[in-house]
């Protein structure tokens, strides 16, 4: 079998449960079902307190599935909870004070990229990846086509790695893969139904491993 490495991977974007050991069970429950190369850990509004012991459980249990943590916005609880890095829901502006603030220690990436403008704009931040689509944006059962062309386009030009926000399905993936991007992002189609979220991580990563085009060194 080909490493997972040379062809797009998953990432997972944590869901919305109020109880953290819940959250920390189905989070875990995932993972246990194959290769998945970052976890994007929300924080739901929740006040402060409540989301570091949120992330305090999730973030070792992420880790040791060989998978990144990372914390979206609250760079804080990023530190505190030893995550490995922070994604920024906001602008080039918000990504570069992050960066400038926490890189290389951490790794920086995300931002609100709608168009191709603010795309090249988070570009020139370098940050670690680029973000396309929101993280709850899930909201059909397929990704955006707006999502899927800015990172089709993305990835044809720039070496900057991107993830695009797949949708409820998790056929989405593929579609994701076939554009050229390195990351798809999945929430929903992970998570609507948890005890069934360990086989479809599998059965996603089964999908590319088989159909996913492969990236040349």
């Amino acid at each position: 079998m080909t490493s997972p490495e040379d062809r797009c991977r998953l990432v997972l974007i944590v869901p919305d449960i109020a109880d953290a050991e819940e959250k920390a069970r189905v989070v875990g429950d995932a993972l246990k079902g194959g290769d998945v190369a970052s976890v994007i850990i929300p924080q739901y509004g929740l006040d402060d307190a409540a989301f570091q012991k949120h992330a305090e459980l999730l973030v070792p249990l992420i880790q040791d599935a060989g998978a990144a943590a990372l914390v979206v916005d609250n760079s804080r609880v990023a530190g505190r909870v030893k995550a490995d890095g922070l994604h920024i829901s906001g602008n080039a502006a918000a990504l570069a004070d992050a960066k400038e603030n926490h890189a290389p220690k951490m790794i920086v990436g995300g931002g609100n990229a709608m168009d191709r403008h603010h795309a090249l704009e988070i570009g020139e931040v370098q940050p670690d990846y680029i973000f396309f689509g929101k993280i709850d944006g899930d909201i059909k059962p397929e990704a955006h086509s707006k999502n899927l062309a800015l990172g089709e386009w993305w990835s044809s030009m720039i070496a900057i790695p991107s993830i695009v926000m797949g949708g409820q399905d998790p056929a989405s993936a593929l579609s994701v893969a076939k554009a050229g991007v390195e990351f798809v992002a999945l929430r929903e189609a992970v998570f609507a139904d948890p005890a069934l979220a360990a086989t479809v991580v599998a059965r996603v990563n089964a999908e590319l491993d088989e159909k996913a085009p492969r990236f040349e060194d």
